[in-house]
């Protein structure tokens, strides 16, 4: 797609609908500095933010913005969003239909060949920094936004943002400019710690700031106590307590997506959050439910989602969301609530959803479930295969069987959906005799999945996995831990010998199928959210 024209018109200045609320959802008491007139009498003037958006994405609004920005507005804050897709910035690129070439440096990054290390690791390295270097025009345009001179400066940062926060940083702190820092992983104390550097910065945030963000904010602007916020880390060390996990979720504002560029998305998608952490939350590897959002798992009404998607689709002309739960099935009522409801509230919606295949006697996915979701316009369902081996499943604290994936496939396609999964090589104590089952089962379903996520096991700070081998250095099977690299939460390991070409065999056979699987177009009514999820 070429890129359009650039925006002439600074993104706080373009025209913006006036923001709809839903019964229910907190308002906050407005909040405001006071100045002198010329005459002496007190003016009121609300507290501003800029808000720069560092996830920047072609298809549809950043999620955690436009909670922010909802939030801040709702207590009569004024807010200016700088979306780099708005200067013409290239969005992150996703999923898509793959060629020889990702085949050949998918294989050279999963490789574990002994020979081909060196050359691995330097092209991790260079592939790393370069999806996190900072944008030359992201930091003109916050440049330029800097100049009007807002009282606070708010980021939500992914752990790949450490340069652009830097650099972003020191243009605050030139302006003398507060920053305020938040992201989903600042709750783990190590990875918050690592951050403190960060030129500029007022305080790293590690909780769930839906309701708290504006009041946050104005003790920011007022220079206040902001030790009295839970979950908060100054630069001088110290910190307030742990944040609780958000219990009162259908308190959280409204997402906010107006400052967006709607113009230049090819496919309107409003992203949905209706439940937070995941309804299994057992998986040893995974680290999404030690978030700040994702511990213990919350859900909404299925009707308050619906009010919200009702209004989002009216106000952003569009019928297309993506759901962004950890597992859209982890409430059963809440699940097929939304199946029941879309139809009758938003007539002719498309949507694509996460799930969990575990081994609940109901678990919301039987064929019957998946056709009602297909007439309810669910178009691409994603879910955790992992693994072929059923060993590797039990160690990993799936909650799933072998069988009970390959039936889901099964269903979810002969439902007429397009099927998406997730893999990852190298699980400790993986053997060849576990790529080989995985093999056979990509072989196997290969004609009824549409796209593979084949990524490398990595190990996160804060997972159960981690923690073991924190108290237990042999806990791990066939991994030794080399430093924990804190500032991205990952932990450096390397196996304990030799694996072997049985191995090397195995993983070419996985790969090779991978690659087939991903080269052919996706199922027809699924090709508007190609490249998601």
């Amino acid at each position: 797609m070429d890129s359009p024209e650039p925006l002439e018109v600074p993104v706080h200045a373009r025209p913006r609908s006036k923001p709809q609320t839903l019964k229910g959802r907190r308002f906050n008491s407005r909040t405001s500095h006071h100045g002198q007139g010329s005459s002496g009498e007190t003016l009121e003037r609300a507290t501003r933010s800029l808000v720069v958006d560092l996830h920047n994405s072609a298809s549809f609004p950043t999620l955690a913005v436009g909670v922010l920005v909802g939030a801040l507005r709702e207590a009569g804050q004024d807010v200016e969003v700088l979306s780099p897709l708005a200067h013409d910035v290239v969005p992150l690129q996703r999923e898509r239909r793959e060629i020889f070439f990702d085949d050949w440096q998918r294989r050279l990054h999963l490789s574990r060949r002994h020979l081909l290390r060196p050359l691995r690791d330097r092209a991790r390295a260079t592939h790393l920094r370069w999806v996190s270097r900072p944008h030359g025009r992201v930091l003109r345009e916050t440049a330029r936004a800097l100049e009007r001179q807002p009282d606070v400066l708010v980021l939500s940062a992914y752990l790949r943002h450490f340069s652009t926060v830097q650099q972003v940083g020191r243009l605050a702190a030139a302006k003398n400019i507060p920053l305020l820092l938040g992201g989903p992983v600042f709750n783990l104390p190590e990875v918050a710690e690592a951050w403190l550097g960060i030129p500029g910065l007022t305080a790293i945030v590690g909780a769930e700031a839906d309701i708290s963000l504006p009041a946050m904010v104005e003790a920011v602007a007022r220079g206040g106590d902001l030790l009295e916020f839970p979950g908060v880390l100054l630069p001088d060390g110290r910190r307030s307590a742990v944040a609780p996990p958000l219990k009162e979720i259908e308190d959280s504002p409204l997402p906010d997506y107006t400052d967006f560029p709607w113009d230049r998305y090819p496919v309107r998608i409003i992203p949905v959050l209706a439940s937070r952490g995941c309804g299994w939350g057992r998986c040893t590897f995974c680290s999404d439910v030690k978030t700040a959002a994702g511990r213990t798992f919350r859900s909404r009404s299925a009707e308050a989602v619906l009010d919200e998607m009702q209004v989002l689709s009216d106000r952003h002309e569009t019928r297309n969301f993506q759901f962004f739960d950890l597992k859209l099935n982890s409430s059963l009522a809440q699940w097929r609530g939304l199946i029941g409801g879309i139809p009758k509230r938003i007539p002719g919606a498309l949507w694509i959803a996460t799930v969990h295949v575990d081994d609940r006697k109901d678990n919301g996915l039987s064929l019957s479930d998946l056709i009602a979701a297909r007439n309810a316009g669910l178009r691409r369902v994603s879910f955790g295969l992992e693994s072929g081996s059923q060993r590797l499943l039990d160690a990993m604290c799936k909650g799933s069987r072998v069988e009970d994936n390959s039936r889901f496939i099964h269903d979810a396609h002969s439902a007429g959906l397009s099927v998406r999964c997730t893999m990852f090589r190298g699980f400790p104590g993986e053997r060849a005799v576990d790529l080989e089952l995985t093999a056979e089962f990509l072989e196997a379903h290969a004609h009824l999945i549409d796209r593979v996520r084949f990524n490398k096991f990595s190990l996160i700070a804060g997972t159960p996995l981690y923690q073991a081998i924190q108290e237990n250095p042999l806990a791990l099977p066939g991994l030794v831990l080399d430093r924990l690299d804190a500032r991205n939460a990952v932990a450096a390991a390397k196996p304990d010998g030799p694996i072997g070409s049985g191995y090397h065999r195995a993983l070419s056979r996985v790969l090779r199928q991978v690659h087939a699987i991903n080269h052919r177009e996706i199922r027809a009514e699924a090709r508007v959210f190609d490249g998601l999820m």
